[in-house]
């Protein structure tokens, strides 16, 4: 198994070989005629959720605030305490809380929110995990399950106190196993169903001894959005152009100048450099030798300009315990279950055992990697909306059956 193939996640296992055009159920889109170029400039949050909303947790006293946004953010205090992003859609029925997988961001749910919500009465709420997306915390390195179960907790009794709404939540990846935790600690009183999407324990814990390599290969930097959002496609990560789009968004962020670790040394320098020899040619009159400095900075500034938001290398002593026990947590869970895998080669021992002996509801996604919910959204809406009407937690909309 390449590092590769492992992909983004921790839990990655070897995905299915990538289909024309980019795969996953969005492939025809992706081809384009002869000369034509795909698109891969990014587009915003508010195409696919409804509202966005800050979250402010005090974890000393218990208080907590959320603030609404629509379309346009504005920037809040944080003096109160942790504030977590959370975007919403919908006004009826159960709520679906969505967490997702490391590196990833709430954003990874977009499409997949457009899908469900036309085919079912749902709630929305996709959250940036402690880390994460435009969540901050004063402690963003404490990754650890306990702590960002906790934090679901938190965030659920924020929005609804003491009298949540029946509440199913959806994890992918390590999102996935947080869900669990989440479950298994009881920190969502109303709780109705559970999903966890592409990571079973027994393969997870494999795939963690050459996390390292795959991370290690990755871009440190991009030059644009555009040009992350590219190769997240190329490179298979994500498969599916349009979840892409809206996806990358929250896994890279903008350097943040010469004082910012994130951004290579020498690239700063190369700027600070360029900045010097600007100003010494000004004093010495040179004009045109001068413009085309500043057009060799111009280039130099747009290059680089983007980084991962999260080191996911500095989180390893936490993948442990992420994923260890994972499988007998998630059956010793009361509540009505769903895995969806992108191959059933994915199931360890213990979950083989458990689907035979229909402990949980079980459906595979060929063709897709292991972002199964940005790869193939409306296979997984459906999934997911037929599971739900399937117990009686909600009902069909649109002539969806």
């Amino acid at each position: 198994m390449s590092a590769l193939e492992k992909q983004l996640h921790l839990g990655r296992l070897p995905p299915r070989p990538p289909l024309p055009g980019g795969g996953g159920q969005s492939g025809s889109k992706m081809r384009m005629g002869p000369g034509r170029k795909r698109d891969f400039s990014p587009v915003l949050w508010s195409q696919y959720f409804e509202s966005m909303e800050d979250v402010v947790v005090e974890n000393d006293t218990g208080k907590d605030i959320s603030f609404s946004f629509h379309v346009e953010f504005v920037s809040i205090s944080r003096d109160w305490g942790d504030t977590f992003r959370i975007y919403k859609s919908g006004l009826e029925g159960p709520v679906l809380l969505l967490l997702h997988g490391g590196g990833h961001s709430a954003l990874s749910w977009a499409v997949f929110t457009s899908a469900i919500i036309n085919r079912i009465q749902c709630r929305i709420v996709a959250l940036d995990l402690r880390g994460h997306g435009e969540t901050k915390v004063r402690n963003p390195e404490d990754l650890s399950a306990e702590t960002m179960s906790k934090d679901v907790g938190s965030v659920v009794e924020a929005l609804y106190g003491d009298l949540p709404p029946p509440i199913m939540l959806i994890g992918h990846s390590m999102g996935g196993a947080i869900a669990v935790h989440t479950a298994v600690a009881n920190l969502v009183p109303s709780l109705l169903g559970l999903c966890m999407i592409d990571v079973v324990e027994g393969t997870a814990m494999d795939a963690l001894n050459s996390m390292q390599n795959f991370l290690r290969s990755r871009p440190k930097t991009f030059k644009s959005l555009e040009n992350a959002i590219e190769w997240s496609v190329k490179s298979g990560q994500i498969r599916n152009l349009e979840s892409a789009r809206v996806s990358m968004v929250g896994q890279v962020k903008q350097c943040e100048g010469a004082a910012s670790p994130e951004c290579p040394k020498a690239i700063v320098e190369g700027i600070i450099e360029e900045e010097e020899e600007e100003e010494e040619e000004e004093e010495e009159g040179g004009g045109s030798v001068n413009k085309r400095k500043k057009e060799d900075d111009t280039e130099t500034k747009k290059e680089h300009l983007y980084t991962w938001r999260i080191e996911l290398a500095k989180t390893e002593k936490y993948w442990d315990g992420w994923f260890r026990g994972l499988s007998n947590l998630f059956l010793s869970c009361p509540t009505p279950k769903l895995l969806l895998l992108a191959g059933v080669d994915r199931l360890d021992k213990d979950l083989t055992i458990g689907q035979m002996q229909g402990k949980f509801q079980m459906q595979v996604l060929p063709q897709c990697g292991h972002a199964v919910h940005e790869d193939a959204p409306d296979k997984v809406a459906e999934a997911v909306a037929t599971f739900l009407i399937r117990h009686r937690f909600t009902e069909p909309i649109g002539g969806f059956q």
